[in-house]
């Protein structure tokens, strides 16, 4: 169907891969909170520029040279797993001025504080590249329902429903995101508190990632 092999099993395993939370997921829905809807968009772009470059990869053959290279991937994992500690660290931080300054009277627009120099696209989409994981997915369920006999078809059809499945969650996200906006402006108790939250989260991501392996 479609120049896709098993296409119902490929939708239900990626359904099922896409509502696992990640740092791809767990920064938009960060960023729509602090900083609204718009904003959110603009990092979920990134996650979706990162997931086409990914998919690009893997259909010109470069993902499985990186499962093969143990020094490849290590190098990704490493990287990967330094800049979510870095970002960790930014948000701990941001979330310890919030909280020294909770009691203060605070005028903002839509989407409350930013971590310092912040570009939402540009970090989701580091965020999506140095991912050695979603690159070895491309690789070990991706692929397999591409058929031999169009086989660019097939990378075209499951990367769209890639795509619309990415953007469907990640709207929810933003939109979740957007809710809790309001409540984080309120009250910069509850935002660094969940700051802090998710900043924990990061570095736990960083430690799961740092310990991989092809």
């Amino acid at each position: 169907m479609f120049g896709v092999t098993d296409l119902p099993t490929y939708l239900a395993g990626l359904v099922l891969i896409v509502l696992l939370p990640g740092p791809n997921s767990l920064y938009v829905l960060s960023v729509a909170a602090r900083r609204g809807i718009r904003t959110g968009y603009r990092a979920a772009a990134g996650v979706w520029v990162g997931d086409t470059v990914l998919m690009t990869l893997s259909a010109a053959g470069v993902a499985s040279l990186l499962q093969a290279n143990a020094v490849l991937f290590g190098i990704v994992k490493y990287a990967g797993a330094g800049y979510l500690s870095w970002l960790a660290i930014g948000m701990l931080r941001a979330a310890w001025g919030m909280w020294r300054s909770r009691h203060e009277q605070v005028a903002e627009g839509p989407g409350g504080e930013a971590v310092e120099g912040e570009r939402p696209f540009r970090r989701a989409l580091v965020i999506s590249l140095l991912n050695p994981k979603a690159i070895l997915f491309f690789v070990a369920f991706f692929v397999q329902f591409v058929p031999e006999s169009n086989p660019l078809l097939g990378f075209v059809v499951l990367g769209a429903f890639a795509q619309l499945a990415s953007f469907l969650y990640l709207t929810a996200l933003i939109f979740a995101g957007a809710r809790l906006a309001a409540a984080f402006r309120r009250r910069r108790a509850l935002s660094a508190g969940a700051t802090s939250v998710a900043g924990a989260l990061f570095l736990g991501f960083a430690v799961k990632l740092s310990l991989a392996s092809a």
